[in-house]
């Protein structure tokens, strides 16, 4: 008598459920959902068991009928201006982890520096996220004050009325690049300023310019520019009109493309401009020369937004302080910053 084929254990006309695993494995259906859902709570043989069954039917875990119960899809967005920018890789890095950490997940998005185009892509998100982080924001503040009325909401880098955030000390990198440029011989400096929405920008500018009158060097704003490596490669005109010996640049991509620039041009870094940027992205050290940067801790940036934004869904509002600032900011010298021309 020829042989038969062994019977699948479950035939499934759909998508897997929890009623499906609970049968293959020989549990019951809640012990199925607190092994998927709150791992530890059962004994690691069963868990084992289950986990098995569930890969065996290809179960995928549908955060929408999770929320049902429990009123929360277990994902966060999070909002950035520009995802090609390398200073986001450490933050997403850091916030990723403490979101998995505590069994949710990151939901990235990008608005290209758009402020439309931000307000459309968080009208279509916020429905099917528990909580939103702003890395880089372009909306006004009335309009980021209404997003954090409708789901709990931190901003990195930036501080409005009534809204979390987690804002590191600027003022520690900001005095020791113009001490540094000072004992360099430098009395005339710019500063690139980023684009004209860019909260941090002021702030950065505003600490650029008392630490100036300080130390009795003279300091000017060149901008707004993009915050992008053709920002810095077109900003060089005018630096060169300015007659400043030294720039302090808005960020890292905006210092490589004034750099890159100016070598193409025949002109030797240090020697006839020094060049400061900020953040400490990937790749800074790797120019020649490598460039001197005021460095952010900034993926701890992205751990302590996301435990904020943990503490916000998990207590009331007015228990959680509104800012959280421990971080320090300090300038990390490298070879693109020398002594002024004569």
């Amino acid at each position: 008598m020829p042989g038969t084929a062994a019977k699948p254990a479950k035939q499934l006309t759909g998508a897997a459920t929890i009623y499906d695993i609970a049968e293959l494995a020989g549990v019951n259906p809640s012990t199925v959902s607190r092994a998927l859902t709150t791992p530890g709570r059962i004994s690691a043989k069963t868990e084992a068991k289950i986990r098995a069954a569930a890969k065996e039917l290809n179960y995928v875990v549908n955060p929408f009928a999770r929320a049902l119960p429990t009123g929360r899809t277990k994902t966060i967005a999070l909002m950035m201006a520009d995802i090609t920018n390398p200073v986001f890789f450490s933050v997403i890095r850091g916030a990723g982890e403490v979101a998995a950490e505590n069994g949710y997940v990151l939901v990235n998005a990008e608005s290209q520096e758009s402020s439309s185009d931000e307000e459309n892509i968080l009208q279509r998100i916020l429905p099917t996220v528990d909580a939103v982080l702003l890395v880089t924001t372009r909306l006004p503040e009335e309009d980021i004050q209404r997003i954090n009325e409708i789901k709990p909401t931190v901003l990195v880098n930036q501080t409005v009325p009534g809204v979390h955030d987690v804002v590191p000390d600027f003022e520690p990198g900001t005095s020791e690049a113009i001490t540094h440029l000072k004992q360099l011989g430098h009395k005339n400096i710019a500063f690139l300023g980023g684009p004209s929405t860019s909260w941090m920008g002021r702030l950065r500018w505003d600490l650029f310019m008392k630490a100036a009158v300080r130390e009795k060097v003279s300091i000017v704003e060149i901008g707004p520019n993009p915050p992008t490596l053709q920002g810095g490669t077109d900003v060089l005109d005018r630096v060169l009109a300015s007659g400043v010996t030294a720039v302090i640049a808005y960020n890292d991509l905006v210092a490589i493309g004034l750099l890159r620039e100016a070598q193409r041009r025949g002109m030797n870094i240090p020697k006839d401009l020094s060049i400061i940027g900020i953040d400490n992205i990937f790749g800074s050290d790797f120019t020649n020369p490598g460039l001197t940067t005021i460095q952010l801790p900034l993926k701890q940036l992205g751990r302590d937004a996301v435990t904020m934004l943990l503490e916000l869904m998990d207590k009331d509002r007015d228990e959680v302080p509104l800012h959280r600032s421990e971080l320090k900011t300090s300038l990390l010298v490298r070879e693109s910053t020398g002594k002024a021309k004569a």
